[in-house]
């Protein structure tokens, strides 16, 4: 269904594409048309809408594109059943690539439609696995019952650790942002046991099993965007959209054929509104519905951060990835809650007063906004990772570093952290690992 918001929309990419839209449109419903040229024009204007999305900066394509690109996908997607037998991975791919590329349908109808026809889809492929063997017995066994491994990277010294709390109540932990110790400071990081045993994605629906997310992905054929490289501010730091299969297989189980490849990270995606099946795994933390302080003063941000229109529910993003998978030095725009699902991270957090030491990086070429963004390499600075001569070079580049005051932790699996607004932080994954973070103000 093309809604009539879409009709204005669209409109401003020209009347005749509006008019050859809707005219597909309409062929389609009434099936009295030649559905090779149908497939054909819905083709044409899938590629024209792609072509401007590489002839702007991605924020800035025009909403016209991008609601053609998504209308023409959902069209070419409904021929599958009355013209020929369509292979999953062809509908599937089409549909996620839309909404990766525009986002959701913008009526609620809209995106009930596409959530029917993902459960379609997941169906079909559940029903067609109980009678097909469609992976080799090496690769069943890889992506069976067992679990992810266990092996951990290097594992950085913890010196001086986030304090702990055993699952504080709401009034308990509203006292602790509210009432910090050091009003100069402001609240604290504080890591919360014991509150997430309850999750399904620690027991009967196991994050910690490829099968399982295997399975609630339509057999992995579901299109996730993957950052290549180490760190988002690494040279050679790279996007791609492949299908989450590919992910597990070459990026976090690393199978024989994926040597030499970049590390792969899942990193701050909405998983669970483009697999609503995930979000039913996790539950949003009470402690989000908080009332939280506003933004420290200390913070170079603050004024900024203050800005920020207050959210109706938590944002929640997806975390996931192998071993050595870095979050370079970061503020987030709001109060933030990680909870660790599966693995473990080595977390190091600098408070806003430190902020002048930490070198924020500012606008860069392009005019990107970089400024919630550390130009410190920590693991260099700590003289985990780089050359001698690397770390004697980052440490004459940024000689107040050494005086910046910082807390660190593990962050085991079943545990949260709680990262106060304005707080710097850096994250390494230290096994395969699976984090959701809940962001709120």
């Amino acid at each position: 269904m093309i809604f009539p918001t879409t009709f204005v929309t669209v409109n401003k990419c020209g009347k005749p594409i509006l008019k050859l839209l809707l005219q597909l449109a309409s062929q389609i419903h009434d099936q009295t048309r030649d559905f090779d040229l149908i497939i054909t024009r819905l083709d044409d204007l899938i590629a024209l809408a792609t072509e401007k999305f590489y002839a702007f900066p991605f924020k800035d394509v025009p909403p016209c594109w991008r609601i053609l690109f998504r209308e023409a996908s959902m069209l070419r997607v409904s021929l599958g059943p009355l013209q020929r037998e369509e292979i999953l991975d062809e509908i599937v791919k089409t549909i996620d690539m839309a909404l990766i590329m525009t986002g959701p349908p913008p009526s609620e109808t809209g995106q009930a439609e596409v959530e029917t026809l993902f459960n379609l889809l997941q169906d079909i492929n559940d029903a067609r696995s109980e009678f097909e063997h469609e992976e080799r017995p090496i690769k069943r066994q890889k992506l069976g019952e067992d679990t992810f491994p266990g092996t951990t990277s290097f594992i950085p010294p913890v010196s001086r650790p986030v304090p702990r709390m055993a699952a504080p109540t709401f009034d308990q932990f509203e006292k602790h942002m509210q009432h910090p110790k050091d009003t100069n400071l402001g609240p604290e990081p504080l890591i919360i046991t014991d509150t997430l045993n309850h999750w399904p994605a620690r027991n009967e629906r196991p994050w910690n099993k490829p099968s399982y997310l295997m399975s609630k992905t339509i057999g992995g054929r579901r299109l996730v965007p993957v950052e290549l490289g180490r760190s988002y501010v690494d040279e050679g730091w790279g996007q791609k959209i492949i299908p989450f299969r590919a992910f597990i297989r070459q990026y976090v189980l690393r199978e024989r054929d994926s040597t030499g490849l970049a590390t792969g990270y899942l990193a701050q995606h909405d998983l669970f509104g483009q697999v609503p099946s995930l979000r039913q795994d996790i539950a949003v933390p009470d402690y989000c519905y908080t009332n939280p302080p506003p933004p420290h003063p200390s913070s170079p941000l603050a004024e900024k951060h203050s800005k920020h229109l207050q959210l109706d529910e938590p944002l929640l993003n997806a975390w996931f990835g192998p071993a050595g998978t870095i979050s370079p030095l970061h503020v987030d725009p709001y109060h933030n809650i990680l909870a660790q699902v599966v693995g473990k991270k080595y977390v190091r957090l600098y408070a806003p007063r430190e902020s002048e030491k930490l070198y924020a990086r500012g606008i860069e070429d392009g005019g990107v906004d970089m400024e919630n963004t550390s130009a410190l390499d920590i693991g260099v600075l700590a003289r985990w990772d780089g050359s001698d001569a690397e770390r004697l070079e980052a440490h004459e580049m940024f000689p107040l570093f050494k005086d910046a005051q910082y807390m660190d932790c593990i962050l085991n699996e079943g545990e949260c952290l709680y990262i106060p607004l304005g707080w710097w932080h850096y994250v390494r994954s230290l096994s395969v690992s699976f984090s959701t973070s809940f962001w709120w103000n």
